[in-house]
């Protein structure tokens, strides 16, 4: 076999047990979720049935076959995928367009923390009250399950630090196995009524959505949504096994799928006249199983249940790097356990997730309970998805197949919506409530720092030009003692060399500081995962260095290792002079030291703006001096840092004038 075919075929195994997770265990819970929706088994009827089996087909083909693994996955930026990575790819064509973007991606980010928790306790769930023989009941009540589900969940938190390759390669295989369940299984009932697979024939589905024995009407489709949550999931962790890998594996994903829910159909169906009131527990993916292999489907199941986690933690990871990347976020630290650099690990998301599902696990309790909330914000998601999509079409497709495309999923996606908002009242207001929070953070941040740039005006710049002789003699002047042989400033510089005050300030006021070389690098983040490269302008001298670094939304800031690099390049090039080390433990030391120098920014009390402008720029300077500090951002733990602290003026109040007591002055005297 050719390395090529390995490669893709490792890719594929890595695939199905990272990103298929969410949508491959849909058949647990979404036929269970259509039966409370009739009113329990003692309502169903064959018509019933084969109209949901039909809306389930087809919103699998439509929502996840056509929009996302068709169109979607040609909308990826270097292999990159989700809903933040298309921003970056459209955001050049309007400024509204970050709208979507944060409310997609806060929407995602909430959703996720549910579905750990529901799929791993509606695995556990088939173990409650069954009898094994000689085993008796493994599990007696609910609080067993809620027990064991949280234990489960609590380790799969702790292994997130081995990154998705060591996870993905461990539980490839087990998806393997658990398709191949759903699909035998599902194949074993349809041949006890093999005319259940006309249920293939959409107008089944339609007809239901008008039936009056439909007791909720089009509602129906919040419940039949769970069938395709995971797609957006599926979308955003294509960059960590690639696309192909994703053609590859779909279709078998696809059938398998298929095959289990039309298997339960089938089985409901065949036992209609005895089926009786069996409540809201009876789920017939379990029920369709021979008692032989029961405790087996149970345990093959709570092993999907918990890479189902694993595909919202990994696409979790994912987002939030990608948000930090675009400024949409505060700085997180983010971690490659492995070689490949789209594996990553965030540790305070890893633990802000375990924090939120193990209480979503505690609050809900049942399986159940969760459904009856699940799928709400993930339907905002992929209208946000669409809208961004519909732009992305625009500019690389023709216009007629752009507004097709647009017409055709805001109709069916709003209708989603629409029927998940019923969600609202029985539960769904705590994913509401958690996107609200998640979009707060993201518009504070990215507004905070517009808002602030445009309050700040030219006034608070200064051009470097103006200050080049002065920092030339001030390096020159042997009278003043060397603060370091090369200040670096991490200061953004525009293209007609204009900086912040404060950074001149910092070096010529606040505390003298001489030096022989001065660096002002600015990072510039592109609209590409992995751009990596540079450019100098030395302004005329052979001591002022204005680097921009050009670095991938996806790329790290180690600036310590890309600074060696460029120092190394300009020493060999004769652009910057040596700096040779009499005393030094590395003979023939050509570079001196450096020193690193980062500004904190306070709000100033007499700064004269109010109302939601100013609790917007005090949520931004909380959340940055909060979260993580610039050193370990710019991976400089082990370099020579200062912090100065200084106030953040933005539209100073006008001093009223002191007057001069001239009659008190005279008293003194």
């Amino acid at each position: 076999m050719q390395k090529g075919h390995k490669k893709l075929l490792a890719n594929a195994l890595i695939a199905l047990g990272v990103v298929y997770g969410d949508i491959g265990t849909s058949p647990l819970y979404t036929m269970n979720a259509l039966i409370n929706d009739v009113g329990g088994t003692q309502h169903l009827t064959e018509r019933y049935v084969i109209g949901c089996l039909s809306l389930v087909f087809w919103t699998l083909m439509l929502m996840t076959t056509i929009k996302y693994v068709l169109i979607a996955m040609r909308a990826n930026n270097k292999g990159e995928g989700g809903i933040f990575a298309l921003y970056a790819l459209v955001r050049k064509y309007a400024k509204w367009l970050i709208i979507p973007a944060l409310i997609g991606g806060a929407a995602l980010l909430a959703d996720g923390t549910l579905t750990p928790a529901v799929t791993v306790t509606t695995a556990i769930e088939g173990l409650k009250g069954v009898n094994f023989g000689s085993h008796g009941v493994l599990v007696h009540d609910q609080g067993e399950v809620i027990i064991i589900t949280l234990v489960i969940l609590l380790a799969l938190f702790c292994i997130q630090r081995f990154g998705t390759s060591f996870i993905g390669g461990a539980f490839g295989p087990i998806m393997v196995v658990w398709f191949g369940f759903l699909a035998v299984f599902g194949l074993k009932n349809i041949s006890a009524d093999p005319f259940v697979l006309r249920a293939i024939l959409p107008h089944y589905g339609i007809e239901l959505l008008f039936d009056p024995h439909n007791k909720v009407g089009i509602f129906i489709l919040g419940s039949v949504f769970l069938a395709t949550t995971g797609a957006e999931a599926l979308y955003s962790d294509m960059g960590h096994v690639g696309r192909k890998a994703i053609y590859v594996t779909w279709p078998l994903v696809f059938i398998s799928l298929t095959l289990n829910y039309f298997g339960q159909g089938a089985f409901l169906i065949s036992r209609l006249s005895t089926l009786g009131s069996n409540g809201s527990g009876y789920n017939p993916f379990y029920q369709m199983l021979p008692a032989e292999v029961y405790l087996f489907g149970v345990v093959i199941a709570t092993l999907a249940a918990i890479i189902a986690s694993q595909a919202l933690i990994t696409g979790s990871f994912t987002l939030v790097e990608e948000a930090v990347g675009l400024k949409l976020l505060p700085r997180m630290p983010v971690e490659h356990p492995s070689m490949a650099r789209s594996q990553i690990y965030i540790s305070p998301i890893n633990w802000l997730l375990c924090l939120i599902t193990c209480s979503i696990l505690l609050f809900f309790r049942t399986s159940a309970h969760m459904e009856a909330a699940y799928g709400l914000a993930i339907t905002i998601t992929m209208l946000m998805t669409s809208v961004l999509l519909h732009q992305y079409l625009l500019a690389n497709s023709n216009r007629f197949f752009a507004t097709l495309y647009i017409v055709l999923y805001a109709t069916i996606e709003t209708i989603f919506l629409i029927s998940s908002l019923t969600k609202f009242i029985h539960g769904g207001y705590v994913t509401l409530l958690l996107t609200f929070m998640i979009l707060m953070t993201m518009v504070s941040w990215y507004y905070g720092n517009k808002l602030r740039g445009s309050l700040y005006g030219e006034s608070e710049y200064l051009c470097l030009n103006d200050y080049k002789q002065m920092l030339q003699d001030l390096s020159n002047n042997e009278d003043i003692p060397l603060y370091v042989s090369n200040l670096v400033m991490m200061a953004r510089i525009n293209e007609n060399r204009m900086v912040k005050r404060e950074t001149l300030y910092s070096i010529l006021d606040k505390n003298l500081k001489r030096a022989k070389v001065y660096w002002f690098v600015t990072i510039n983040t592109t609209d590409e995962p992995y751009t990596s490269y540079y450019t100098v302008d030395m302004m005329g001298t052979r001591n002022i260095v204005n680097l921009q670094l050009y670095l991938g939304f996806k790329m790290g800031n180690s600036v310590n290792m890309y600074l060696r690099q460029v120092v190394s390049d300009l020493m060999n090039q004769g652009i910057i002079d040596k700096q040779p080390q009499e005393y030094t433990t590395q003979p023939g030391r050509q570079v001196g030291d450096f020193r690193f120098v980062f500004i904190r920014e306070l709000l100033d009390k007499n700064t004269a703006i109010s109302g939601w402008r100013r609790v917007l720029i005090q949520v931004r300077i909380w959340l940055q001096n909060h979260t993580m500090s610039p050193v370990q951002y710019y991976g400089l733990e082990f370099s020579d840092t200062v912090v100065e602290t200084v106030p953040l003026f933005l539209k100073r109040r006008v001093a009223k004038k002191l007057r001069q007591n001239v009659i008190a002055n005279k008293r003194q005297e």
